[in-house]
Formats: structure tokens, C-alpha cells, sequence
């Protein structure tokens, strides 16, 4: 996610931090490659063009041509202009309402609406408390409503059912009647899309939102379609009354203009964003903190929500209990860990909200991939209890049974449990004294997940 602007930006910032001073010279030349970077990456000129008039009348400042780090100072203004463009900070859904809240979803086909309408439904159960009832007034699409219903079963909510032949406005109120008789919270209603905006489709939205007055009319859209997000959006908000926006799929948008171009266009907000495929891959959109992985500045606080939401604790405790006492750290507590990284997104996801990565070569960048961490799981499940417990004890011919369980090789095996003893003999040591922290500071490079078998120097695991 923005990749290609943070590379870009990262690139200017450390041109800059190179200078004793700034002169209105540097300044200029900072300002013009931060403007083609923006630019590049697919941000709207009138944003781009607002966005460096803003910077430049604070940078000539004498508070900033005087600094000591002029530099810092600097990558702060543009830090708190990111900020500014995308939306100061997370604005939450206005659900005060007497219940059900109803919330709207609009968009194009093909943005990701009906996956988004259960990701928000999941996040409302899980993280807000409340409970959802889903239904889907498109009744062009019988497979929309086929798929809303498989989505609903996956995440826990109820569905409302509906069919072609009925019209948007009687499945919409009939959901709403429904979720009052149940006494559900929140009802989620999922639109027919189209795949360009035309004026059948903004009427009927139009009849449907003045039909059940919903609390929250979100519009979903597709982050990859760059400057198109921006133009689709503003058509939108012109014909309906929107109170914020869903970016879908910015786990593939390496240029990451939709995000910082909205918020100045429309003037509604951006309050979720989907990172990934999963159920469980959206997020509540923080501009502070998007800003700071942009400037390769890391997002502890998001990484640290994500350990809190789903870190097992009671497997986290015993674990370390198991260590202090001196006890074998074997492959079965090693698989846990493992399963864990994957509910937190991955070794991509988590690495990707660490400070200073984008600053990381590419070739080590390249080495955190999830395959390995597939592959190393695959290989751990092959095993048999025994050999999970004491993997000192595999022979040959018990590795050869184990490549062939995990589709991998000897190679891969023997490298598993090489870099796994090197793990052991840490665990061992760092469990007499100085705690946890100095444990995994010493676990520095032994962690496989890299194709070349361990973690960077200097990051914070």
C-alpha cells in the first residue's frame, strides 16, 4: 500500500535530511519532487498543486530556515499536510439512532461492495459489540444476494433474503422491520452496482435512500482505479448525501492517490479501508497514521491493536511460563506463533507497520514472503507429534516422509530445523536471565521467514 509514493517521498526526505541548512533553493527543489511524486501517484492536481502551496508557505518560515534540523522539520510539514489532506482523523460511524441504525452501501460493480458490507458487519460485531442484519437490494445480480448469504453465514450476521422480482425499496424496508422485530442494531444494505455511473442506477439509489433515511451512506471504491476513484466519488456525493467513503483493495495500490485525493474533493471522509482479501482485512482509516507509513515512520499503534485483537493471551502466557521455567520450546509452540503472525496479516502485514522497512534494500525486503511461512507450517504439520517435540531425533528417512506430506525438500527441511535449533538454543539461554524483551532481541536473525533465513539487523522483533 502506497508503495510507489513512499518510495518516492522517502527518496526526497533523505535528500533533504542530507543538507547542513535549507535555503529557498533546496526548498523549491524539495517542493518540486515531492509535487511529481504526488503527481506520479495518481494524486489530483488541484490536491497536488494545494498541497505544495500550503507546505511552501510554512517552510519559508523563519522558525524552519532557522531550525537546527531544518530537515525534520520539513518532513514534519509535510507529515502534518498529509495528515490535513486526508482528513485530520478517523471519523467513526454516527450510530446514535433510535435502533436499527441503517447504513446504505453505494458504489461501481467490481469495487468490492458486497465483500465490504460483511467485513463492516464482522467489524461491528467484533470490535463495536453490536448486532447486524445484512440484506442486498440488487436485483439485477441473483449471485450478489447468493454471495451476501454465504458472506453473512461466514461472519455470524443475520440475512434478510430477498429475490429478484421484489422491488430495492420493499427488500430495504422489509430488512428494517425485520431487524426491529429481533431487536438487531444495525442493518447493512448492499446496492445494485453498475459498471459505470448512469442515471438509472443514481435514481433508483436515490429513491431507495429517501425511501429508509439511512444514518450512514457510505460509498465503496475500488483504490486501484486511481484518478477514476476520485471522479466516481465526487459523482456520488453530487447525487446523494454521503457520509463517508470505503477505499477497497489499497493492498494493491502502489500509488495510493485515491487516498490522499478524496477527502480534498469530496469533502466527505474516509472511514474505512480494505487491506487484503480476508474477512477480517479492514480497518478504520487514520490519517495520522497512514501519513506516518507513507513517510516510513511505521504504525506501532495499529500493530499493537491487531496484537491485542488477536493474539491468543492464554496461549501467550503459558508459553512464556513454559520458558522461564527452562521447558523446550518445540515445534508445536513454534506452529502457534506461526498462527498467530497469520491472523495479524502476515509477515507483510506486520512488517509493513514497522518503522523505517521502506528503508530496507530490496533484496532483504524481498526475503519476508508468507510462501516461506506456508511452506515452514506445511512442513511442522507433516510431522508426527514425536517428531515435533524432539526434531533432534529426524532421520533421513523421517524427512523424506515429511517432503513428501508438505510437498517441499530435504533441502527445506533441513534448513527448518537448523535455523529451529539455533531458535532452541536462544530460548534456552534468554530464559535464565533478563526477560522477554531481551529475548527476542536475541532471537535477531533467526526467525526462517526470509528466503535467506533471517530478519534484518536493528528491527524491533
Amino acid at each position: 500500500m502506497f508503495s510507489h509514493l513512499s518510495e518516492r517521498l522517502n527518496k526526497v526526505i533523505k535528500n533533504l535530511t542530507g543538507q547542513g541548512r535549507l535555503t529557498e533553493a533546496n526548498i523549491q527543489e524539495t517542493l518540486r519532487e515531492i509535487r511529481k511524486a504526488l503527481l506520479e501517484a495518481d494524486v489530483a492536481l488541484p490536491v497536488a498543486k494545494a498541497f505544495i502551496e500550503d507546505i511552501q508557505a510554512k517552510a519559508v518560515g523563519k522558525e524552519v530556515m532557522e531550525s537546527l534540523t531544518p530537515g525534520q522539520v520539513l518532513i514534519k510539514l509535510v507529515h502534518d499536510e498529509l495528515v490535513t489532506v486526508m482528513g485530520e482523523s478517523n471519523e467513526t460511524l454516527d450510530l446514535k439512532a433510535q435502533p436499527p441504525a441503517v447504513i446504505l452501501m453505494a458504489g461501481l460493480q467490481g469495487s468490492g461492495k458486497t465483500t465490504t458490507v460483511a467485513k463492516l458487519a464482522r467489524w461491528l460485531q467484533q470490535i463495536q459489540k453490536k448486532s447486524v442484519l445484512v440484506a442486498s437490494a440488487d436485483i439485477y445480480r441473483p449471485a450478489a444476494i447468493d454471495q451476501l448469504e454465504t458472506l453473512a453465514k461466514t461472519v455470524g450476521a443475520e440475512f434478510f433474503p430477498s429475490q429478484t422480482s421484489q422491488d430495492p425499496i420493499d427488500i430495504a424496508k422489509g430488512a428494517i422491520q425485520a431487524a426491529r422485530n429481533k431487536v438487531v442494531d444495525v442493518v447493512i444494505i448492499d446496492t445494485a452496482g453498475r459498471l459505470h455511473i448512469d442515471e438509472q442506477m443514481m435514481s433508483e439509489i436515490q429513491r431507495l435512500h429517501a425511501a429508509i433515511q439511512p444514518v450512514e451512506t457510505l460509498f465503496v471504491v475500488d483504490s486501484m482505479t486511481g484518478q477514476d476513484a476520485v471522479n466516481t466519488a465526487k459523482a456520488f456525493n453530487d447525487a446523494l448525501p454521503l457520509t463517508g467513503v470505503v477505499l477497497t483493495k489499497a493492498d494493491g495500490d502502489a500509488r495510493g492517490g485515491a487516498a490522499l485525493s478524496i477527502r480534498y474533493i469530496t469533502g466527505k471522509p474516509i472511514k474505512f479501508i480494505g487491506i487484503g482479501e480476508k474477512i477480517d482485512a479492514l480497518e478504520p482509516f487514520y490519517p495520522d497514521r497512514i501519513a506516518s507509513r507513507i513517510l516510513g515512520m511505521g504504525d506501532i499503534l495499529t500493530l499493537v491493536e491487531e496484537a491485542e485483537r488477536n493474539i491468543d493471551k492464554a496461549k501467550a502466557e503459558k508459553l512464556v511460563k513454559k520458558i522461564k521455567k527452562g521447558k523446550v520450546f518445540d515445534l508445536d509452540d513454534f506452529r502457534d506463533q506461526l498462527k498467530q503472525i497469520h491472523k495479524m496479516g502476515g509477515v507483510m502485514g506486520i512488517m509493513s507497520k514497522l518503522p523505517g522497512v521502506n528503508q530496507l534494500p530490496d533484496q532483504v525486503k524481498s526475503q519476508f514472503n508468507d510462501k516461506r511461512l506456508v511452506e515452514i507450517e506445511a512442513i511442522i504439520n507433516s510431522m508426527t507429534p514425536k517428531e515435533r517435540r524432539y526434531p533432534d531425533n529426524i532421520k533421513n528417512s523421517h524427512k523424506r516422509r515429511i517432503a513428501l506430506g508438505s510437498g517441499t525438500s530435504i533441502q527445506a527441511i533441513n534448513q527448518l530445523l537448523k535455523q529451529f535449533a539455533q531458535m532452541q538454543k536462544m530460548m534456552k539461554k534468554m530464559s535464565k536471565k533478563g526477560g522477554m524483551m531481551k529475548l527476542m532481541r536475541g532471537l535477531q536473525g533467526k526467525f526462517p521467514f526470509g528466503g535467506g533465513g533471517g530478519l534484518p539487523p536493528g528491527l524491533p522483533f
